[in-house]
């Protein structure tokens, strides 16, 4: 059984940064795609960014140039590293593992509040 643990959100003013991490445990499955989505209070999830297992990335428009993902394909982990913050990029984030078959798993979410 594979479960992702989140772990780095909080509050944070406009113009700060924040660190999150996901880390896969219970399994030693290999994952084609991980990476994070967002979802705003009355917003669809959305995507943040993901990485491939052989380093291919992706930013949606918004949070590209502030926002970097990275990922441990030995651990199983993957990592965002958020700057520039800005109110809009309040939400709760979500981790996402992609298995080779095709399985999505989701962590629990972690909250991200940016406020001054």
């Amino acid at each position: 059984q594979v479960q992702l643990v989140e772990s780095g959100g909080g509050l944070v003013q406009p113009g700060g940064s924040l660190s999150l991490s996901c880390a896969a445990s219970g399994s030693t499955v290999r994952f084609r795609v991980m990476g994070w989505y967002r979802q705003a209070p009355g917003e669809q999830r959305e995507l943040v960014g993901t990485m491939s297992e052989s380093g291919r990335i992706y930013y949606s428009d918004s949070v590209k140039g502030r926002f970097t993902i990275s990922r441990d394909n030995t651990k199983n982990t993957v990592n965002l590293q958020m700057n520039s913050l800005k109110p809009e990029d309040t939400a709760v984030y979500y981790c996402s593992a992609l298995t080779l078959w095709g399985t999505n798993y989701w962590g629990q979410g972690t909250q991200v509040t940016v406020s001054s």
